[in-house]
């Protein structure tokens, strides 16, 4: 039997669906029978459909298979540790992170290998990490660009008595962090050669995402692969375990697939790509990276359907001030909006049988804090209290809005809820 009364805030104090702990288990969550179109649950609210989400799941674990490669995703797009968990159960080997204190939110719930695609800087943050690697079955990489940040690394990491694994980033001209050069790769190794039982160099980290240009992608690839592996010949790489070449974010992961898979170094070598946005998927910057990767990958091909957009924010319309416009409350507090709009993609009354497509023409103007500008013709069918579904484009700044995303089913059932550490 659903609950008699709508459904406030998960904590009472933010964004949520009701009065019940995160930390309850999904058949619990199932038990209480809350539907969305029901509107057991207040609205502005964050959906991932779960059938969805489990296609991206499977999708992207088949596509690292096809390539023999390991799959980290980054998790600062989610920042959940529920799915985080969904990724390591369908064979992730680890997550990726961005800073310490995101390391110790996926410590403290269960997750046990991390590779920080960011470089440690801080007292702080390396008393946060070298706190977790007391824990011998913690695994963490982070990486290294400087002589200055090795050095720090080096002293701090020696006085706890730990030995910290790092991989060395490479970057490009213009581009963000990483060592530009031969001269600066020189002087780092340098550095790192006088902390050997501080400091552990793993491997060769890179984010080709400062990158717009294929060839450019692939010859900044080639480099990381030739840099490992005079790495490996002169012997500057750990003993203790296998070599470490990582990269890719969620637009060009098939371009790395393809440049990293098969390699010989002469060495044990994990091959560890990062995407993050698959999970979720979305319409905007991340479908037109899923079209092109479907034009031109063998592997994307036959691997059909590709990823499916899972999240999508829900809303009521709150006015009709005016012929040809509806306000609705959802703003910048509540959706993605750094890279294109969201997109109406759903309609319902509460009430009616089904939700139906939104109509091609419905387009958002513009968004406040709370309040989006909705075009629509004089003449539509849309009324003060009707929901409408948003698709999104770049999902982690939707995601970091909400304290918990709902999991739900294609009949809109709540059958569970991803509680989010941003």
């Amino acid at each position: 039997m659903s609950s008699s009364l709508p459904l406030v805030s998960l904590d009472n104090d933010g964004k949520g669906l009701g009065a019940f702990s995160p930390d309850w288990p999904a058949n619990r969550v199932k038990a209480l029978d809350w539907n969305l179109l029901r509107e057991d649950v207040s609205l502005p609210v964050a959906v991932l459909y779960e059938a969805r989400m489990q296609h991206n799941l499977a999708w992207m674990q088949r596509f690292m298979k096809a390539y023999q490669v390991k799959l980290a995703p980054h998790g600062k797009t989610t920042m959940s540790p529920v799915l985080f968990h969904r990724q390591l159960n369908e064979g992730a080997w680890g997550i990726t992170l961005a800073t310490a204190p995101q390391v110790r939110a996926a410590y403290h719930h269960g997750v046990r290998r991390v590779l920080m695609a960011n470089q440690l800087i801080g007292r702080a943050n390396m008393a946060i990490v070298a706190e977790l690697l007391r824990d011998p079955t913690f695994t963490y990489y982070c990486l290294l660009d400087s002589p200055a940040n090795a050095a720090q690394l080096g002293s701090y990491f020696a006085e706890q008595g730990l030995r910290l694994p790092v991989l060395i980033e490479l970057g490009v001209q213009g581009g963000r962090t990483g060592v530009r050069n031969e001269e600066q790769l020189q002087a780092l190794l340098s550095e790192l050669a006088r902390w050997p039982q501080a400091l552990a160099l793993a491997g060769i980290e890179v984010y080709e995402g400062v990158l717009t240009d294929e060839d450019a992608i692939r010859a900044f690839l080639r480099r990381a692969v030739d840099t490992l592996r005079t790495l490996a010949t002169h012997a500057h790489l750990r003993q203790d375990g296998p070599a470490i070449l990582t990269g890719a974010g969620s637009a060009w992961f098939d371009v790395v697939a393809d440049e990293f898979t098969g390699l010989d170094i002469g060495v044990p070598l994990d091959i560890v790509l990062r995407p993050g946005c698959y999970l979720s998927h979305d319409v905007g910057i991340y479908r037109n990276a899923a079209e092109r990767i479907a034009a031109h990958n063998p592997v994307a091909r036959r691997l059909e359907p590709g990823l499916l957009p899972a999240l999508q924010v829900w809303a009521y319309v709150q006015s009709i001030p005016e012929p040809g416009r509806a306000i609705v409350a959802m703003g910048k507090r509540d959706a993605a909006f750094d890279a294109g709009l969201p997109t109406p993609a759903m309609h319902y009354r509460p009430g009616t049988a089904v939700p139906l497509p939104a109509p091609g023409h419905w387009r958002l103007r513009a968004m406040m804090d709370q309040h989006a500008f909705l075009d629509i013709n004089a003449d539509d069918d849309l009324q003060v209290g009707d929901m409408i579904a948003f698709d999104i484009s770049h999902p982690c700044l939707t995601f970091d809005k909400w304290r918990q995303i709902l999991l739900i089913d294609e009949q809109y059932q709540i059958t569970g809820v991803a509680p989010t550490y941003f």
